[in-house]
């Protein structure tokens, strides 16, 4: 193998990978990444078996090869190389000579024939969405993802497609956030399947703000194709979460008493100063709802009290309920309207956060002090 790259070329791909080259001593190849050169490019592949990454970038091939290379050394020697041009050759011995400008280095390489091959989708169930779409959508679900290991089937992101429609939903048990998106599915590649919280990650970090996304899936595997103009589409593949999601639908509260609008940006800079006034052991902020006025306090016996009042526009009933401040915050982060509306049952069933577009938040209460 030999092939001139542009160090920002090569940087471009190794970056798209590092987060998922493994680090299990029992397979040492599972700490390399593969490079494949032919026809005009580098192809850079990482994987820990569970979650592939593959992004291709332009390169000048000369002898076209392949070789697997120490992530970590390959990565931080491209990283401090002082020229902008880099040359790769592969010897017999597997090792791989750099040169760039005044700098030299030999890293030794095993056979990319050693390496796992990447998933085959025999199954051709296959949708089209918009990046951009796709990652305002993960963003307004992936912080309820649960972390919680024993709870495995809620370690991940459920995506329902069917009826014209994507979905996707996470909780944690405390937690509920839902969002969907017209979607052209044919019935054929209609089917429900869990991502898990790995896969989102690396999803999310390299969507790009515009161009499509080509999802395929099977039984336990997907694959996230994101398309490129100039033809070099990253693809990221992972294995699914195996088990049933859970119902629910049946956890979002029908028929609320209470429907109030509040200024979403006021309202997360209120929260954010009360919550410094919580603590671990008491980590909730009360939320009392009055005429056209609501309070918001913090009272943590260790700690000390804080209260804040926004003016808002609310002739209901007279109405507290607490929450745990971060639960409240993550939801206002993660949309972008100057409005929310909340709606209630009462002091001791759950909330429901929505706002003018698709997208729905359940959080439950936290018992009073």
């Amino acid at each position: 193998m030999k092939l001139s790259i542009g160090k920002d070329q090569l940087m471009l791909g190794l970056q798209a990978v590092q987060n998922v080259v493994g680090s299990r001593t029992t397979m040492p190849i599972l700490n390399n990444i593969l490079l494949n050169a032919r026809d005009g490019r580098l192809l850079v592949t990482g994987t820990d078996l569970d979650i592939s990454v593959s992004c291709p970038v332009a390169a000048q091939v000369s002898t076209p090869g392949a070789i697997t290379l120490p992530a970590r050394k390959f990565i931080g020697i491209v990283r401090e190389l002082g020229s902008p041009e880099i040359e790769l050759s592969v010897d017999e011995k597997q090792q791989c000579s750099i040169r760039s400008g005044s700098s030299f280095y030999k890293i030794n390489g095993l056979p990319a024939e050693d390496y796992p091959p990447l998933p085959q989708f025999k199954e051709v169930r296959r949708i089209v969405l918009q990046q951009d779409k796709l990652r305002a959508m993960l963003k307004k679900t992936a912080f309820a993802v649960s972390a919680d290991e024993s709870r495995f089937v809620l370690n991940g992101i459920f995506f329902s497609l069917k009826d014209h429609k994507a979905t996707l939903v996470a909780t944690d048990g405390r937690r509920l956030a839902l969002t969907d998106g017209e979607a052209d599915i044919p019935t054929e590649s209609q089917g429900d399947f869990i991502v898990p919280t790995k896969a989102i990650n690396e999803l999310t970090r390299l969507l790009q703000g515009s161009g499509n996304l080509e999802l395929n899936f099977s039984e336990n595997q997907v694959a996230f194709t994101l398309k490129a103009e100039n033809g070099f589409d990253t693809v990221i593949t992972s294995k699914l979460v195996d088990g049933s999601y859970p119902n629910y639908r049946q956890v979002i509260p029908a028929d609320p008493q209470e429907r109030v609008a509040l200024p979403r940006e006021e309202l997360l800079a209120a929260l954010k100063r009360a919550e410094i006034m919580t603590s671990d052991k008491s980590n909730s902020v009360k939320l009392a709802f009055g005429r056209n006025q609501l309070t918001i306090t913090a009272n943590t016996p260790e700690v000390g009290e804080g209260q804040e009042t926004l003016a808002i526009n609310y002739k209901g009933k007279e109405m507290a309920i607490a929450f745990n401040p971060t639960y409240l915050m993550d939801p206002l982060k993660a949309v972008e309207c100057e409005e929310v509306y909340f709606e209630l049952i009462d002091e001791l069933s759950p909330g429901v956060l929505k706002i003018n577009e698709p997208f729905l938040y359940v959080i439950m209460p936290m018992r009073m002090t």
